[in-house]
């Protein structure tokens, strides 16, 4: 078997999960993003040169775009109409987990989006004569994250 540590892994192969649901017909998962704040702080040395110094600040929520196939998938469109259309924020709260496969189909990285809800909710672009598929987007918040 070759040695594989250090090789990239192909980003196609990945699910997508809503708690205990594998959501269905993700085409795409994109601008995940989560950042710590970073402050400068100043400092006179003994010499009295100045110094600024970069510190971690607090870690800041972020989000992350999902594109689907629009279908009936049940527990992703009660989630959709619970955080979204009814509004219902605090309820509709969900860890929401994107995992990368390897090539044999065995999860190689996690990533854990916590306290996650619907900000966003694209509809598909209909017109007439085009043949392709019906996507959605939706774009989620997060709290919080965990790399697995």
């Amino acid at each position: 078997m070759a040695d594989t540590a250090g090789m990239a892994i192909a980003t196609h192969i990945f699910t997508v999960q809503l708690g205990a649901y594998e959501v269905e017909t993700v085409q795409e998962v994109s601008g995940l993003s989560f950042e710590l704040d970073a402050i400068d702080h100043f400092e006179v040395t003994k010499s009295g040169q100045l110094v600024v110094r970069k510190l971690a600040g607090a870690r800041k929520g972020g989000e992350v775009t999902i594109s689907r196939g629009l279908g009936a998938s049940g527990e992703f469109t009660k989630w959709l109409e619970e955080s979204f259309i009814k509004g219902n924020v605090k309820s509709a709260r969900q860890s929401l987990s994107i995992i990368v496969k390897d090539t044999e189909n065995n999860p190689v990285r996690t990533i854990n989006l916590k306290n996650a809800w619907v900000k966003k909710w694209e509809g598909p672009n209909l017109k007439a004569g085009e043949s392709q598929a019906a996507l959605e987007k939706v774009t989620v918040v997060f709290e919080d994250v965990e790399l697995l």
